[in-house]
């Protein structure tokens, strides 16, 4: 079909067209696998709104607003969930943008309440990390309970996870080396005793021989799927009785846990792999009802108050 260009915006490219030059591009920006795959989520949410078919010229301020109107009527998706995908759709948006394919306007997430991150619970962790007996269980509850002593124990990524390979680890300097990051920068952390001798017992009946191979692999030794992991760890803790199935409420978890025991923000920053002190300062401020025993203990007016009282009652004695 032949362009034709009015008021600076490019008539007859496609959707369909624009993306796949937009897929394109992230390519030869070298972005990670993930991020695509997030951006390929992004527009077929949007697409369910907007014909792929159809020019990019006919997308508007108007249809950006309706196709959240869309979303949010859709009931299928949590507000932050819908945010989630408008951020994928506002990259997109502004590189149909920038080619003159659509025109310009403005567009903004929407205003959501944050709400308190869920974590699991001390009971629910008693029988999740519980040591199965290894001569009766199959492998893939073996890797599942590996699994969750390692997101507990480290706070990683689902997707940093499960790039990790046998070489990667070292026992003996009780360090991991992490190499697909969100952030695209490797990094060492360490490991606690406990995770070490976890993951010795484990490595025993995975085997260690390949350093190449994954660490927690699929039953054939090959890589473990995202969602191979998700179905693993679901199935995991509903055999358990425990109704949370999430792999990331470990990470939640960590950060709160972290807190709770006086870890500084800045050791969690680099734990968790963040690139800036905002997320952190989120689980700071969101586990604010859980911290009362903290802020109690550490609160320099009670301390002072405190030493004052108890100075008083001693006098009242003498």
């Amino acid at each position: 079909m032949q362009r034709i260009k009015m008021n600076n915006v490019e008539k007859g490219v496609t959707f369909e067209k624009a993306f796949n030059e937009f897929l394109r591009d992230c390519k030869i920006t070298n972005l990670s696998e993930e991020t695509i795959i997030y951006y390929k989520r992004c527009a077929k949410n949007f697409c369910r709104y907007f014909d792929e078919n159809n020019f990019c010229s006919e997308i508007t301020e108007e249809t950006y607003k309706s196709f959240i109107e869309f979303l949010k009527n859709s009931g299928e998706m949590k507000d932050i969930t819908i945010n989630t995908n408008l951020r994928g759709i506002k990259v997109i948006l502004n590189f149909f943008m920038n080619k003159n394919y659509t025109e310009h306007f403005d567009m903004s997430l929407m205003k959501i309440d944050k709400v308190i991150k869920e974590t699991y619970t001390d009971k629910e962790l008693e029988v999740l990390l519980k040591k199965p007996n290894f001569k009766e269980c199959s492998f893939a509850e073996l890797r599942s309970w590996a699994l969750e002593n390692f997101f507990m124990g480290t706070g990683q990524r689902i997707s940093a996870t499960l790039n990790i390979k046998v070489g990667d680890i070292s026992l003996e300097e009780r360090e991991i080396i992490i190499r697909k990051t969100k952030g695209r920068r490797q990094q060492i952390i360490p490991i606690s005793p406990y995770l070490c001798k976890v993951l010795s017992d484990y490595l025993r009946y995975r085997g260690m021989d390949d350093p190449e191979g994954y660490l927690f692999c699929n039953q054939f030794g090959s890589h473990l799927s995202r969602s191979g992991a998700e179905d693993a760890i679901a199935d995991y803790n509903r055999a358990r009785g425990v109704e949370k199935r999430s792999i990331h409420i470990f990470r939640h978890t960590f950060a709160k846990k972290w807190i709770m025991s006086g870890g500084d923000i800045f050791s969690l920053q680099k734990m968790l792999g963040h690139s800036s002190l905002e997320m952190v300062k989120e689980y700071v401020e969101l586990f604010g009802t859980d911290l009362q025993k903290l802020y109690d203990q550490h609160n320099p007016l009670e301390n002072f108050k405190s030493c004052e009282y108890q100075k008083v009652l001693k006098r009242k004695r003498t």
